[in-house]
């Protein structure tokens, strides 16, 4: 089976540049393309009249207010007014629009990460805890939000700004420019020598917060047992172990986000320092202007402020950047169960058949070895064997929750890959050991993947449950279909669950039916209930039964036993007593 761990494996079996990635996250989002541009628009706009107010300033120093022409000085106020108000206006256009950006990003990211989710097989979600799944879809996802919705424009701006300012710079004077910007790239070898450790402190937070989720969610889904043995202290040192690991990487990432602040704004300083000593000297030897020097400060600041706000927001873009690695390691897998060519059907072909099949959860470690066997249509199999012994492995790979690493399976003569997985599904029910219900009523949990009676009334409902030989089960509930499922089904017994998962599985009239212990909660009583039902299941259905209890399986057409990779017809009863007692000894 493919290794899904996200731990073990990188999105794309390497590591990515930040600037490739970036790439990749913008072509997830193109259809915002032109909002992005409209945004870019508005705030080369903004940086532009905030670049050309200093240059004014210094013009009227120099022309109106040395030479006392008040005139002058009131209209180019009157011109710098209309320009402040006009960046304004432009400022708050593009956060409106990259909000808006931020939180439809939010939306298409989940949805993909969802999307990709239910794509993938049963082995990816048994690698993965679902605590640090659940914090990729949120956390992960909310950083990205953040930067996207409240940094990016202002990440842009700051850099259009810095760059119109070192063009004055430059443009006004090459030498004061030269000196001015000199610290400016003592700032660009210091980043581009931290960066890449920043983002390495942000994923390891990102990861540690995954893993604190990932064991809070376990704790709490078995909070019960955590209870029953009187083991919080347990609970309280696993969620401490975490807490702490979470609290170092946090602390280790909070010094690496704040790194950039102090030296960035030291070297300001520095630049400042060199332009006004350097612009006084240039006034003294009769090359430079005083009102020159006032707009020369103010594009002094105008670069080293926004390289300020840089600090922050690049430490914003790294975190950001981290989150899309781990959401890129889920959108960047793909299934194992891939779908195969229809080749021409086998005639009178038994209804399942399994040929030459080895299976292993692990890599070069199979669980099954050759196993070929036959199930025909309307008779009953029952598998037993050992706890261990490969009963339930078998019963996944009939219903495709796994595809055997080597060999074949075939479903009504065609490799069950073949078979669409909507198709596949109605043909094969499969009732787990332990059901899972989704909150909502009896109704919903039965109807759930059911989409001929989906839109049936409730009385219409109840007539095809009493046709289908279930009325005495739905009986069972005191409300009917429209019983309470609350969020982890308390509120019903372990036993009720499985009859509402026996239901559902016989609804959708299956031509074949795996029932994995689905006896193993209920009463004697049911389970007799249970029985009849089965009979009267229609005569071409074929059962596979995994129980232990003798009186579910002494009815079976055929018995196989399973236990050590292999799956061997046993015979009679009496000789899979034989087998059993034998394959617990063995073990």
């Amino acid at each position: 089976m493919k290794n899904y761990n996200l731990n073990q494996i990188s999105s794309a079996g390497e590591k990515k540049s930040t600037l490739k990635a970036l790439n990749k996250l913008l072509q997830l989002i193109r259809a915002e393309r032109p909002n992005l541009l409209k945004a870019l628009a508005a705030i080369l706009l903004n940086s532009g009249l905030l670049l050309l107010g200093p240059y004014l300033v210094g013009h009227t120093i120099d022309t109106y207010i040395r030479t006392k022409q008040y005139h002058g000085v009131l209209v180019f106020s009157g011109i710098l007014l209309v320009m402040y108000l006009t960046a304004m206006v432009t400022g708050y256009f593009q956060t409106k629009l990259m909000g808006g950006v931020g939180q439809r990003m939010l939306f298409t990211l989940r949805n993909a990460i969802f999307t990709k989710l239910q794509e993938l097989p049963v082995g990816f979600f048994n690698q993965n805890k679902a605590g640090d799944l659940i914090s990729r879809v949120n956390n992960d996802t909310d950083k990205l939000n953040q930067f996207f919705s409240q940094s990016l424009m202002q990440f842009i701006g700051s850099i259009m700004t810095m760059i119109g300012a070192g063009i004055f710079l430059l443009s006004i004077n090459v030498k004061l420019g030269a000196a001015g910007l000199f610290p400016a790239v003592l700032i660009l070898v210091f980043t581009a020598l931290l960066s890449p450790w920043v983002k390495r402190k942000n994923a390891v937070n990102l990861k540690s917060t995954g893993g604190m989720s990932a064991e809070i969610q376990e704790s709490l889904n078995n909070f019960k047992v955590i209870i029953a043995f009187n083991r919080r202290d347990y609970f309280r040192k696993k969620f401490d172990q975490a807490n702490h690991e979470n609290y170092k990487t946090a602390i280790g990432a909070g010094l690496a986000n704040n790194i950039f602040m102090p030296v960035y704004g030291m070297l300001s300083s520095f630049a400042q320092l060199i332009v006004l000593l350097y612009g006084i000297h240039l006034i003294s030897i009769g090359e430079f202007s005083i009102g020159l020097l006032v707009s020369y400060l103010s594009y002094a600041t105008n670069f080293y402020n926004p390289l300020r706000q840089l600090a922050a927001l690049w430490a914003s873009f790294q975190v950001a950047m981290a989150g899309w690695d781990r959401i890129s390691q889920i959108l960047s897998l793909e299934t194992d169960l891939v779908a195969v060519e229809v080749a021409e059907e086998e005639k009178q072909a038994a209804l399942l058949e399994f040929r030459n099949v080895h299976f292993g959860y692990e890599q070069d470690r199979d669980i099954l070895h050759d196993i070929s066997f036959k199930l025909e249509k309307g008779k009953t199999y029952a598998l037993i064997g050992p706890t261990g012994g490969g009963k339930t492995t078998t019963a996944s790979l009939i219903a495709r929750l796994y595809d055997a690493g080597k060999g074949t399976v075939l479903l009504q003569g065609r490799d069950i890959r073949s078979y669409p997985a909507a198709e596949r599904s109605q043909k094969i029910g499969f009732i787990l050991q332990e059901p899972f219900l989704f909150s909502g009523t009896v109704k919903d949990n039965i109807l759930y993947g059911n989409e001929i009676y989906k839109d049936y009334s409730n009385a219409q409902l109840e007539e095809v449950i009493r046709e289908s030989n279930l009325g005495e089960l739905l009986a069972i509930f005191d409300e009917g279909l429209e019983t309470k499922v609350t969020s982890g089904s308390d509120n019903i017994s372990l036993g009720q669950k499985q009859l509402i998962a026996f239901m559902r599985a016989v609804l959708r009239k299956p031509d074949l039916l795996i029932l994995d212990e689905a006896t193993a909660n209920i009463d004697t009583v049911t389970e007799q209930l249970l029985g009849a039902i089965l009979k009267k299941l229609p005569a071409e259905t074929t059962l596979v039964i995994i129980a232990h209890r003798l009186n579910t399986i002494e009815n079976a057409d055929q018995i196989f036993f399973v236990n050590s990779g292999e799956v061997q017809k046993a015979g009679t009863m009496k000789h899979a007593m034989e087998m059993l007692l034998e394959g617990k000894r063995s073990t």
